[in-house]
């Protein structure tokens, strides 16, 4: 019996393997979790920043997303990068028709401030995907641009957090505290528990594809079972020790370090 879990990232690439489809799949193998990926966007970017960015057209992306789920069902997905209201269109049947765990990492924008996805798409992540996810993974500014008010305390975090449950109607979300002062602190919220992630923040300027990682993680535990509780506690003990040690890449903000966390464990 094979007992290999599998997940599935729909996002954009990134070549120099930072971030996007191409740092999912790597922080899926470092979990121990096969992975797949559908690209949506090919992206020229590096640690400097975004280059160029070409949206593939929806018919192949409907194709690849047609050749994965009619082969190899994956036991979570997770989709970053989706540049229009149509890549939207065409991935949301796929989330709803399957009931397996599903991660939203709502890229907006990259880590060098380059738009990732358009105006209508940036209206559209709320009504046409948020309402199906098991976990969204929202930054500051993407939390903000997503709930419509300025979040910088504590009660501002509960009530977006109440909103997306409530209103919105995800099953979780992880607000992640990288943008605010202080400790790097993250905020779950599920619709039975609230939990506090503590975390130190470290002094370095390579957090590229953070994001990303984060969300990879998350996916790869709830593929292979865990809870949403734990495998986001897990993946936050991924990211510390990801930002901690990082390798110090490129000449602008570097990737972080996706196999620290393994040789800890």
């Amino acid at each position: 019996m094979n007992n290999m879990k599998t997940a599935l990232s729909i996002a954009g690439t990134d070549p120099t393997g930072g971030a996007g489809t191409t740092v999912d799949l790597k922080v899926f193998q470092s979990r121990g979790v096969y992975g797949m990926s559908v690209v949506t966007s090919i992206v020229a970017q590096n640690t400097l920043g975004v280059q160029q960015v070409f949206n593939q057209d929806v018919d192949v992306i409907a194709a690849q997303l047609e050749s994965v789920y009619s082969d190899i069902v994956p036991d979570a997905v997770k989709t970053g990068m989706l540049a229009t209201s149509e890549v939207m269109d065409v991935v949301r049947p796929y989330i709803v028709k399957h009931d397996i765990p599903y991660v939203i990492d709502p890229v907006m924008v990259a880590k060098s401030g380059d738009a990732l996805l358009d105006e209508n798409g940036r209206s559209a992540v709320r009504t046409k995907l948020l309402d199906v996810a098991t976990v969204v993974t929202p930054n500051i500014p993407e939390l903000e641009e997503i709930v419509q008010m300025k979040v910088e305390t504590l009660d501002d975090i509960k009530r977006a957090g109440k909103i997306f449950i409530n209103e919105i109607g995800s099953d979780s979300v992880l607000i992640k505290g990288g943008h605010l002062k202080g400790d790097a602190t993250d905020y779950l919220f599920t619709r039975d528990d609230f939990v506090v992630l503590q975390g130190e923040r470290y002094d370095t300027k390579h957090t590229h594809g953070t994001g990303c990682t984060y969300s990879a993680v998350i996916t790869s535990e709830l593929a292979k079972g865990k809870s949403i509780v734990e495998a986001v506690q897990l993946a936050k003990r991924y990211m510390d020790a990801a930002i901690r040690f990082t390798p110090e890449l490129g000449h602008g903000q570097g990737p972080v370090n996706h196999f620290k966390f393994q040789e800890m464990e």
